[in-house]
């Protein structure tokens, strides 16, 4: 996710719809790969890198020997074959963590930080290696690629802010004195998705460790390279062995062992609204581990009659085509004015007919994403605007063309579902009543962005709006940096971002102290 301070890494002109500048030299040729179809390696400028699970401070191949493949969206081919991790791999690595866990929470958390450090510094060394495994497995282009700088800056972060790692003191009860511990759970589970791998990695994994809890990370099946990168980074930054151990596979078997351990006591999962409601019931038919949830959304953008169009139009063009509108809080949902509306939709739809796809790793790209079932509801419900036809055939890989529908009815499938791509419904509304209403019509509360320069009319909206983030005059995925981010209803539970992330993190412990009663003197 972005925020105010870093709109530097978020062009709006780059990612809307204008190619970026022509390069002299190619990406290739800065960076230079060879796809192994049937390997267990990529070889990246040169290197041979092989992805193994990191355990106990080695790296190894799965205990069956078992692999998966992972595609490069652009070409269809296989990139690279990964360690999936199995069941008896999850829970060696649940028990390598239990065993590092108390020396490290009894560490001086200043030292704690001292290896985040050392990992930001080196993500940021490798960055480009980064941006080119991401490219070839998940499909970012490699000119909006900024997880690794992000993820650095949030080791950064977390390593100097053990300080807020606090209880609290009372003499509120008279003969006692009262506090409270701020303590870390032991061992700790992440599951991270596949369209932003490194940040995430980096903002749960960092706030998990300074707060003194050993860490096992399982990534995404769809896009593991990164993070399987990640993890030699992990080991040369010296972190001691078992306190961070990372995992790659599918939800069955290792996302699932997670969630039933015995022995992880707290879990935070970004992902798909299914996914975690299956994560939930594990938890709650084993230990009731302490679950953290960020789902999925349906976030409308709301823009009145007297809002900056040509503002609201960049913004909402951002919001759909950053990452190929494969994130949770894509406004693909847009309510105008109807005084307004007609200007907007020709503006609109005009830009996004100019969005061209391509090969990741090509500088000029900026599209990519498998969503044709979805289109195809659309055109059943909806008036198509732009787009529509789905896979770009003269491609070989998962490319889909930008597209808008107009006056979709509000139960459509399409108005309801999360579509995690490049796919935007645009209707009308009159009043704040009205919008309000078909806004707040659907099970998800990620975000909702809301354009108007009537500032009373600004907060009206921002109480009455069911969602966990609503943002005014700008949209997704601008944030700010010191807020917490979580939706209502199936969009989630609990909070993140920075201090919220650490409070899932640390259990409250409740100490109370009898005082001895004052005696006068000995006579």
């Amino acid at each position: 996710m972005g925020d105010v301070s870093r709109q530097d890494h978020l062009d709006v002109a780059e990612i809307q719809y204008r190619a970026v500048s022509h390069q002299s030299t190619s990406y290739h040729e800065l960076y230079p790969y060879t796809p192994s179809k049937m390997s267990t390696s990529v070889n990246i400028n040169g290197i041979e890198f092989q992805p193994k699970l990191l355990i106990n401070g080695e790296f190894v191949e799965a205990s069956d020997k078992g692999t998966f493949n992972v595609f490069n969206p652009a070409t269809g081919e296989i990139s690279c074959k990964v360690p999936e991790a199995t069941e008896d791999d999850t829970n060696q690595a649940v028990s390598a963590a239990k065993a590092a866990q108390p020396a490290w929470a009894a560490l001086d958390p200043a030292k704690r930080g001292a290896y985040l450090k050392k990992l930001a510094a080196l993500l940021r060394e490798h960055k480009s290696t980064l941006h080119h495994l991401e490219a070839i497995s998940m499909g970012v282009p490699v000119t909006h690629f900024f997880h690794a700088d992000f993820g650095a800056d949030e080791f950064d972060y977390f390593a100097e802010a053990w300080p807020h790692i606090q209880g609290q003191s009372s003499v509120n009860t008279p003969g006692y004195v009262t506090m409270t511990f701020r303590q870390p759970f032991g061992v700790v589970a992440c599951i991270i998705p596949w369209n932003a791998p490194i940040y995430l990695f980096a903002a749960k994994a960092a706030a998990a460790l300074i707060t003194g809890n050993a860490v096992v990370l399982k990534s995404s099946e769809k896009a593991p390279l990164a993070v399987a990168y990640a993890a030699e980074l992990v080991a040369k930054a010296g972190f001691p062995p078992g306190v961070f151990n990372i995992l790659s596979g599918h939800g069955l078997p290792s996302g699932r062992c997670l969630a039933r351990h015995m022995d992880v006591r707290a879990l935070s999962f970004t992902g798909s609204s299914r996914t975690g409601k299956l994560i939930q019931e594990e938890a709650a038919k084993t230990n009731l581990k302490s679950v953290t949830l960020e789902l999925g959304g349906k976030s409308p953008a709301i823009i009145f009659d007297d809002a900056n169009i040509e503002q609201a139009l960049s913004d909402t063009m951002s919001s759909i085509l950053l990452n190929a509108g494969q994130i949770c809080v894509a406004n693909s949902r847009v309510y105008v004015q109807k005084s307004v509306a007609p200007k907007f939709i020709e503006a609109f739809t005009k830009r996004m007919a100019a969005v061209r796809g391509g090969n990741p790793l090509d500088p000029q790209t900026q599209m990519v994403q498998d969503i044709l079932s979805y289109i195809e509801e659309g055109k059943k419900s909806g008036t198509l605007a732009v787009g529509g036809k789905g896979k770009l055939d003269e491609t070989k890989g998962y490319f889909v063309e930008p597209t808008v529908f107009l006056d979709t009815p509000e139960d459509a499938k399409i108005m309801k579902e999360e579509i995690f791509g490049p796919v935007l419904n645009i209707n009308t509304f009159e009043t704040e009543e009205e919008v309000v209403a078909k806004a707040n019509d659907t099970e998800y509360g990620l975000w909702a962005a809301v354009f108007t320069n009537d500032v009373s009319r600004a907060m009206r909206m921002a109480k009455a709006l069911e969602s966990g983030y609503v943002s005014i005059n700008c949209s997704s995925p601008t944030m700010g940096r010191d807020l917490p981010f979580g939706g209502y209803k199936g969009s989630g539970q609990g909070r993140e971002g920075r201090l919220y992330s650490m409070e899932h993190f640390l259990e409250v412990k409740s100490v109370i102290i009898k005082l001895a009663e004052t005696k006068g003197p000995n006579l």
